[in-house]
């Protein structure tokens, strides 16, 4: 495998030692290093029953690592950045996804790529759509641009 694209997601609605929540995007992006593309930052309503809105954004990478591979990677750079395990959707300083991968689909235990809810989450369809608008999600067809226009928008960050 060489020089596969992959499709990131990165989320923040914590605080943690590199600042506010759109500060740790910021830091995780610089974290994942080969960045191609990143979107704007966007914020967006929780999911779930935490209270505390969030930052979100996408990157495109480039990587000769398979996808369990780089799910290793991404899972080392949130604990580097103090992200524990805990209750799902609640506060965390960073959550990094796989979103796409440019040689199609995976699945097996643990991770599936295209990301299982990617087609119904507006807050990481929008800024992938800014990177990466004509990509089609291998599982519809549609592009990340139809993918985005079907769903609610967050509201961009300044």
């Amino acid at each position: 495998m060489t020089g596969a694209i992959y499709a990131i997601g990165i989320g923040s609605n914590r605080r943690g030692r590199h600042g506010a929540p759109a500060d740790e995007v910021r830091a995780a992006i610089a974290a994942v290093g080969t960045v191609v593309a990143w979107s704007p930052i966007v914020a967006s309503a929780p999911l779930g029953p935490s209270i505390r809105r969030f930052a979100n954004a996408a990157i495109l990478i480039e990587s000769d690592e398979s996808p369990p591979q780089l799910l290793k990677r991404l899972k080392r750079i949130e604990a580097a950045f103090g992200r524990r395990r805990g209750r799902r959707w609640g506060a965390r300083v960073i959550d990094l996804d796989i979103l796409l991968w440019s040689l199609g689909c995976w699945r097996e235990r643990g991770l599936t790529v295209p990301h299982v809810a990617l087609r119904d989450r507006g807050f990481v369809l929008l800024p992938l759509a800014t990177i990466a608008p004509a990509w089609r999600d291998p599982a519809s067809g549609r592009t990340i641009r139809q993918l985005a226009h079907a769903v609610d928008r967050p509201r961009a960050r300044p």
